[in-house]
């Protein structure tokens, strides 16, 4: 079953580069996290993905929320990562158990050798994800790919989130009952 909005996510415990571990139930901003969880250093999309993230986490946390980008790559393709992006402000997470991302409703897929930038793909690695997970442990927002194309953009959720907060707008597809 999917993750559902206004309800608990899973744990989620991780080592990061420079910031010690990631608790997301320790952590504290004003209004939410958002984790973005990416396919890693072989995938060209990402690196595009999280240049864009970079620049934008400053305007998060003028918004009250923290952010941190997320995968199952080791500590050294994690760093090369981050280096390719030039992270000064975006936390990196690795080694993100695929069991604990299927936890977070995420696909997993089969290496398929070299890719086009000539970085060999892990043997498993989980698809993209981005969640926003507010301050009490609860989804507020989630998207989940099976594929690395097509994802949210990071500049209209800054936009919408000043919406959000404004209107004290609530999680939606919360709704279980019968249809």
């Amino acid at each position: 079953m999917p993750l559902l909005p206004r309800q608990p996510v899973p744990g989620l415990i991780i080592d990061t580069l420079d910031h010690g571990t990631f608790d997301l139930a320790s952590e504290a901003p004003d209004f939410a996290t958002l984790v973005v969880f990416f396919r890693g250093l072989h995938c060209p999309i990402c690196a595009t993905y999280l240049k864009e993230l970079e620049r934008l986490t400053p305007d998060f946390a003028e918004r009250g929320v923290t952010t941190i980008a997320i995968s199952s790559d080791g500590e050294e393709r994690t760093r090369a990562m981050a280096e390719k992006i030039g992270a000064a402000n975006l936390r990196f997470g690795y080694g993100l158990p695929l069991e604990l991302a299927r936890e977070w409703g995420l696909y997993v897929s089969t290496g398929r050798g070299t890719t086009s930038i000539g970085i060999e793909e892990p043997e498993l690695f989980s698809e993209p994800g981005v969640f926003l997970v507010r301050t009490d442990g609860t989804l507020y927002f989630a998207s989940v790919q099976t594929m690395p194309f097509v994802r949210p953009h990071f500049q209209e959720m800054v936009g919408a989130l000043d919406f959000v907060r404004k209107n004290d707008y609530p999680a939606r597809g919360e709704y279980t009952g019968a249809v």
